[in-house]
């Protein structure tokens, strides 16, 4: 059993912070400005760690978005997160489909490719929930995974980080575990 995790820090950006009620729409914002974080922490950008206005106009500006989005409480997923990425830091991305939850440990041995040759955390998306993924552990035997998931849907403040833990707001997970805000973790 290999564990990877990202490589250097980054900030854990969740529902209701910046005085942005973003409760239930706005996790793959979060998971898009943990992302960010960790490029400018990890000294790749010194760009700042985008606002949801910020994400939008940018989506808007690239015509993936009509005018009417900006401001919206709509939400994104992985094709814009990866547009915003590659127009705000020039990165590449690259998304990977499954069908359904139950199929993300066939994406054991790409996600242990990711982590140790990029490093940086991942957005999973499935349904309408979106999360922050920090690491995979493969049993490759098996063909299994547990994922080391930062939760975006977390509303409490940001300095209490045990008992953002205790409740598992960062834990591993696997197919099958509910997500801490309710329901299945992978849809």
């Amino acid at each position: 059993k290999g564990t990877v995790l990202c490589r250097g820090p980054y900030a854990y950006f969740h529902y209701m912070q910046d005085r942005m009620d973003d409760k239930g729409w706005g996790c793959a914002y979060r998971s898009l400005q943990t992302i960010v974080s960790w490029f400018r922490l990890n000294h790749y950008t010194d760009r700042s760690v985008p606002s949801h206005a910020d994400i939008q106009a940018t989506l808007v500006k690239l015509g993936d978005k009509p005018k009417s989005f900006l401001g919206s409480r709509q939400w994104i997923g992985a094709i814009e997160l990866g547009l915003f990425l590659q127009s705000y830091l020039d990165v590449t991305y690259k998304v990977i489909t499954v069908n359904r939850g139950d199929e993300m440990d066939q994406q054991g041995r790409a996600l242990v490719r990711h982590f140790e040759e990029e490093g940086t955390p991942v957005m999973v998306g499935g349904g309408v929930l979106a999360y922050t993924l920090l690491g995979v552990r493969y049993d490759e035997s098996l063909g299994k995974c547990e994922y080391l998931i930062l939760d975006p849907h977390y509303t409490g403040g940001d300095g209490d980080v045990s008992f953002i833990q205790k409740k598992k707001w960062v834990a591993w997970k696997s197919i099958g575990d509910a997500a801490t805000a309710g329901g299945d973790l992978f849809v």
